[in-house]
């Protein structure tokens, strides 16, 4: 606090010897005008930088914000750690066979020899909500799949019935097309219920529902909850996933 008050007392000297020197720049000689715009240009660069670095920080999402587009009528909404925070390992090369990047989120590919890598992101533009981004960099690719997996926390299963529906949406990017399809996997007692949609990638920002409706889950005994992402053919290409996001809510009554 004695810091604080310190320093807004010399801002504010600062302030009255600088404003005191330009009420009286015209009166000034030659000599002392030039070395006061010396003085004046040498601060000058310091406050733009301090300025350039402010904005483009304050601009940024908040780190830990959990600022979601929550659909109507939703009863839970969620976004994985890997876009909400900053992560233990922000990136990794070669990525294995089975590469758990933080808490809940696991890549998995089946590649002889990995030529994939991955490198979580800090998103800037005025859209981006999540503070944090995932790219993938996708080199040679001798395997026959590359997936995703996020495990969905215990508050996505309280209460979970068979009316409800399960939205996953996603802001992705790419350097050209492919084709990205999400599974939800229910385990409920032995069974495991899986149900398989396909992302349409015709807009930034998209999503798709699961229709619990349609499945043969046991209420009563579910235990897991997550879902996969999978993309198809890969290769030579860049992915980015700015945001992923989920979501729960009944579907309407009939």
């Amino acid at each position: 606090m004695r810091e604080r008050l310190i320093d807004r007392l010399i801002h504010r000297g600062a302030l009255r010897r600088w404003r005191k020197l330009a009420d009286f720049a015209t009166g000034l000689d030659l000599e002392s005008l030039q070395r006061y715009r010396a003085q004046a240009w040498t601060l000058r660069r310091s406050l733009d930088r301090v300025i350039h670095l402010a904005e483009h920080r304050l601009a940024l999402p908040v780190i830990g914000s959990n600022a979601l587009r929550r659909p109507m009528g939703a009863d839970w909404v969620w976004r994985p750690m890997l876009w909400k925070g900053p992560i233990p390992v922000p990136g990794y090369s070669s990525v294995p066979g089975k590469a758990s990047i933080c808490e809940g989120t696991t890549l998995f590919h089946d590649c002889r020899r990995s030529e994939l890598t991955l490198r979580q992101i800090r998103n800037n533009r005025d859209s981006d909500l999540a503070p944090f981004g995932a790219r993938m960099d996708v080199f040679g690719f001798d395997g026959s799949f590359l997936s995703m997996v996020i495990e969905l926390p215990q508050e996505a299963i309280t209460g979970l019935r068979l009316n409800h529906l399960i939205r996953v949406s996603a802001i992705v990017e790419m350097e050209k097309p492919l084709e990205i399809f999400a599974r939800l996997n229910i385990k409920h007692g032995p069974n495991v219920e899986q149900v398989v949609r396909e992302l349409p990638l015709n807009a930034d920002e998209v999503m798709v529902e699961f229709d619990l409706a349609y499945t043969k889950m046991n209420e009563k005994r579910v235990e897991r909850l997550w879902v996969d992402l999978i993309f198809e053919g890969p290769e030579m290409n860049q992915i980015i996933l700015r945001d992923v996001t989920f979501a729960r809510r009944p579907r309407a009554e009939l």
